[in-house]
């Protein structure tokens, strides 16, 4: 089993590129499903989240090739609607070929997905609404089962906004005959880059970024050449670990526009952040101040920073307070973080950290993606020897994270 070897207290200095968005590439692949043509996606990582997604479209029968970092994806030749347990048990996003495939064949069935274990993510809000929208969609022996051709496009309410169940019914209503909406919907950038995406094919969706979406159902999606937004949440986290080491890094390829959240809460502590239509640099200070921040719905604090957050209030004198309102787990690195010294109490779903001077290297695991972020950073900062296990979940979401921090002026080994 692989791990990382971080040997910490190098200042970060210098120029990093961020990836295209591995939750914007996911549904997109599911999506490619309802074309008649070939597509291809560029700005792609090599990331193992892409490349499960990669195995479950081709069990379909898609046929799928990597060519640097653009995919190739023809689903022609799409015959099976089955996706088998030991393919969604290694991905969350698995369950979102449920909309492609009731769309396009009006037939599917998937077992249940796996991912990062952070909490409940409910599947019954993908299901309500696939029902509501008027397919016939039950579960039975661990697997979710769908048939139907509905007939007229409805109205259909989200209880939460869910972004996988936003996802999963744009594509399920996508050939719907009249006009399906979609109200309470999520309204984080990915869906507006699988809007983009599904419309470019020929689709009639408008409302993405809002908390209304309208999808006029077509029958037919040609092929195009589609580039993915970057990574929000990869781009945060460099920005962090400019911040945890005082460093100076200038991040390219950003949509600042998708990272105001973080951009308010740094500069809240104290970081220094310049702008320009090229990219953003991160400048540290020897004078952050504590703060409190909530995890909320996109365009809210994401849920995704919050461990990497944390681990930056860690080392700053003074208390800060986390309320996580997302996901009830997502404190899964606290007692890793405490290993290295922080001192963080958790009260449900709140937490009170009270910042270190100094942070140590320790020995911890990665218990799911961005906790295993988290830890990266706290071992940048810390003193001494970090040993980071169960890099298998780093590898879902960050490509070569540790070759991006090196060329920065890091001292990150992988050991296999």
């Amino acid at each position: 089993m692989d791990s990382l070897i971080i040997n910490g207290g190098a200042s970060l200095k210098g120029q990093v590129k961020v990836s295209g968005a591995k939750n914007a590439i996911l549904p997109i692949m599911a999506a490619s499903i309802l074309s008649s043509s070939q597509v291809v996606l560029s700005g792609v990582p090599d990331l193992e989240d892409i490349k499960v997604m990669s195995e479950a479209l081709t069990v379909l029968g898609a046929k799928i090739k990597r060519e640097r970092d653009s995919l190739i994806i023809d689903s022609r030749h799409i015959r099976s609607c089955e996706i088998p347990e030991e393919i969604s048990r290694k991905m969350r996003a698995s369950n979102l070929v449920m909309g492609a495939l009731l769309a396009r064949f009006g037939s599917a069935k998937v077992a249940y997905p796996g991912g990062c274990a952070i909490g409940s993510r409910p599947i019954d809000l993908h299901l309500k609404g696939f029902n509501n929208l008027g397919y016939r969609v039950w579960e039975k022996g661990g697997f979710m089962i769908g048939d139907g051709r509905p007939k007229n496009g409805r109205e259909i309410l989200l209880d939460f906004p869910s972004v996988g169940a936003t996802e999963n019914l744009i594509m399920a209503a996508s050939t719907v005959p009249g006009t399906t909406i979609i109200r309470n919907a999520a309204r984080e950038p990915e869906i507006i880059d699988l809007q983009n995406f599904l419309n470019r094919m020929g689709a009639k969706i408008k409302g993405a970024g809002l908390d209304s979406i309208r999808v006029d159902g077509v029958s037919s999606f040609g092929g195009i050449n589609h580039v993915v937004i970057p990574d929000r949440i990869e781009a945060g986290t460099f920005m962090v670990a400019a911040a945890i080491t005082r460093g100076d890094v200038f991040i390219e390829n950003v949509a600042k526009e998708h990272i105001q959240p973080l951009v308010y809460k740094l500069r809240e502590i104290g970081v220094e952040i310049m702008l320009s239509s090229t990219g953003i640099r991160v400048m540290g200070s020897k004078c952050f101040r504590p703060a409190d921040f909530k995890t909320m719905p996109y365009p809210g604090f994401p849920t995704d920073m919050q461990p990497q957050t944390m681990a930056l209030l860690s080392t700053i004198e003074g208390t800060s307070i986390v309320v996580e309102t997302i996901f009830e787990n997502r404190y899964m690195h606290v007692p890793e973080l405490r290993r290295m010294g922080a001192d963080i109490k958790i009260e449900g779903r709140v937490a009170i950290i009270k910042g270190q001077e100094t942070l140590e290297g320790a020995c911890v695991e990665a218990s799911d993606l961005r906790a295993g972020a988290a830890l990266i950073l706290a071992g940048l900062f810390a003193k001494g020897r970090t040993e980071i296990t169960s890099v298998r979940h780093i590898d879902r979401g960050y490509e070569n994270i540790h070759l991006k921090l090196n060329s920065l002026g890091a001292d990150i080994q992988r050991r296999q």
